[in-house]
């Protein structure tokens, strides 16, 4: 009766065993699988955070903080950040009553406005206006003078149309 009692429990351990070693194999696989899963999605996404890294350089490429020979201007002047304050600067000039003095357009349904700005270099700026439903952009010419101020001078501009 003995060996028999030894006989199943030897079989019953035998069939945990069994059991376990081909669950355990299983359960490697899928987390090999999974893991390989996941290891192509980060070499994905670190492709796509380097295409968007390129991208964000590309479009600082005409920016005055990236240029250092147009910043070179800037250095009898003890200014910080010379494009956020040329930028205020211009967006002063949205203050006046009116329509803004550089937008050479009446505003159609209400007073035209510089929005965005993008300090291109030590002389140029690309702006865009609007009035709510309509707009354009200018390319202005500016000067920062040795006493701070600063002189804008409309290069271009362009309204767009609405086509309806």
């Amino acid at each position: 009766m003995k060996s028999k009692i030894f006989l199943y429990l030897f079989l019953f351990v035998s069939l945990i065993c069994l059991y376990l070693f081909v669950s355990n194999g299983n359960m490697m696989k899928a987390k090999d699988a999974k893991v390989s899963s996941l290891e192509s999605k980060v070499a994905q996404l670190e492709e796509e955070v380097q295409n968007e890294k390129l991208k964000v350089l590309e479009m600082q490429y005409f920016s005055l903080e990236n240029n250092d020979d147009a910043l070179a201007y800037y250095d009898h002047l003890d200014m910080d950040d010379p494009s956020r304050y040329i930028a205020d600067k211009l967006l002063e000039t949205n203050e006046n009553e009116g329509d803004n003095p550089l937008v050479p357009y009446e505003g159609m349904e209400s007073d035209f406005k510089i929005n965005k700005i993008k300090v291109l270099n030590h002389k140029w700026i690309l702006t865009d206006f609007s009035d709510g439903k309509y707009w354009g952009e200018l390319l202005i010419k500016y000067e920062l003078k040795d006493d701070m101020g600063v002189d804008f001078t409309t290069l271009d501009h362009l309204l767009y149309t609405r086509s309806n």
